[in-house]
């Protein structure tokens, strides 16, 4: 028996203990902007993370929940390892009443099941088991940090990833792992930009002609936004939100447009904002209509270093030990991990279980999957020492 088929017996026994802690979560509403939804997942997981010796410190990112450290020194010459996670998901409140924690036969699904509670969960086992086996001695240290604005950006804890980030030697994000086991070895950058017209109103029928629809202005943006994206190289702008108006009969005096960017590297991150930010303010429109607009990409590329190759490297040993899949997946979606990537640190992203269909209704984990990925994930944290 190897060390990572070992710990797959040991965490076989805990997976009652993940799939219960994880329908728990699931069940909590914790979109991005329900600061006390986050706060009660956060709640969760720093319990038995405390217990097994960890120091929490809970920062509150003013209009979301807290920005949690968990933080373990355990004296070793091995590496200081940074597990990246987060609390929040892409739902509004009331999700969780109609889409509820459930299992059916190897899939279980609700909101956030893969993206990624499961997977903060799992990983919390994963770290009971080790230190009960006494198997990450060697190691210097273990910090988690659970997030709790990452599915807009993590706009609020950019500056504290990086900080954390620079005193890590390696970085293990929990993002959910791939249908037929992808981990993510390289990201592109991703951003958003959020564009507001303020026009004048007036009835439509008695004062039509002293009226500057805000919204006609934006809503004649949305082809040629898209019209710059160039799917072939990697390049997307995607209008996700266009919404304006007051009443049917008024001539809308305020608008917003939520636009998403993608882009393969940095390079091409800036060379599309620049067309972006130029469509913007050389677009014809009513003079008595203002634009203005904010953001821009919030996360860098995440580019495959060789220390990311070198644990990649590992992993793939370790599934086929396992006689788990694995395979490199350079994904065009965001991450934390990013943060580390861009600052050298090797970093290897997907390590959660596998996950379909995430951001949707369908999103669902695959339970056989899960003992697995926490032994892939266990074998890193324990070479690491």
């Amino acid at each position: 028996m190897t060390e990572v088929t070992r710990y797959a017996r040991l965490l076989e026994g805990e997976l009652p203990s993940i799939l219960a802690m994880s329908e728990r979560c699931v069940n909590i509403d914790s979109g991005s902007y329900l600061a006390d939804g986050v706060n009660a997942v956060i709640s969760v997981w720093a319990s038995p993370l405390e217990g097994l010796g960890f120091t929490v410190e809970r920062v509150p990112l003013p209009g979301f929940g807290d920005q949690m450290t968990a933080r373990l020194r355990l004296g070793g010459n091995g590496k200081r390892v940074l597990i990246l996670g987060h609390a929040d998901t892409v739902w509004p409140a009331g999700v969780a009443a109609e889409w509820p924690f459930r299992r059916d036969g190897d899939l279980i699904t609700g909101p956030g099941v893969g993206d990624m509670k499961t997977n903060v969960v799992m990983a919390l086992h994963v770290l009971k088991v080790l230190l009960a086996e006494k198997a990450l001695s060697r190691l210097a240290s273990v910090t988690v940090c659970i997030v709790p604005d990452e599915e807009i950006g993590s706009p609020g804890s950019r500056a504290w990833l990086e900080a954390e980030s620079r005193n890590a030697d390696i970085c293990l994000t929990l993002e959910p792992c791939r249908p037929k086991g992808g981990l993510v070895i390289g990201r592109g950058a991703v951003g958003a930009l959020y564009l507001t017209a303020t026009g004048v109103t007036a009835h439509c029928g008695a004062a039509r002609e002293k009226g500057a629809s805000a919204l006609a202005a934006l809503a004649a943006l949305v082809g040629p936004l898209e019209a710059l994206g160039d799917p072939a190289n990697g390049l997307s702008a995607t209008v996700g939100i266009l919404r304006g108006g007051e009443a049917r009969q008024v001539v809308p005096g305020s608008a917003e447009l939520h636009l998403d960017l993608r882009a393969p590297s940095d390079e091409a991150a800036e060379a599309l904002l620049a067309q972006v930010q130029a469509l913007i303010r050389d677009a014809p429109h009513d003079p008595r209509v203002t634009i203005t607009a904010r953001g821009g990409f919030t996360r860098p590329a995440f580019p495959t270093h060789e220390g990311t190759k070198a644990l990649y490297a590992l992993a793939e040993q370790f599934g086929a030990e396992l006689g788990a899949p694995v395979h490199g997946v350079v994904s065009r979606g965001g991450s934390d991990g990013s943060f580390a990537a861009r600052l050298g640190v090797p970093t290897l992203d997907g390590l959660g279980p596998i996950t379909h269909d995430t951001c949707s209704k369908r999103e669902v984990v695959e339970v056989s999957s899960i003992v697995p990925r926490a032994a892939i994930l266990a074998g890193l944290l324990a070479r690491a020492g």
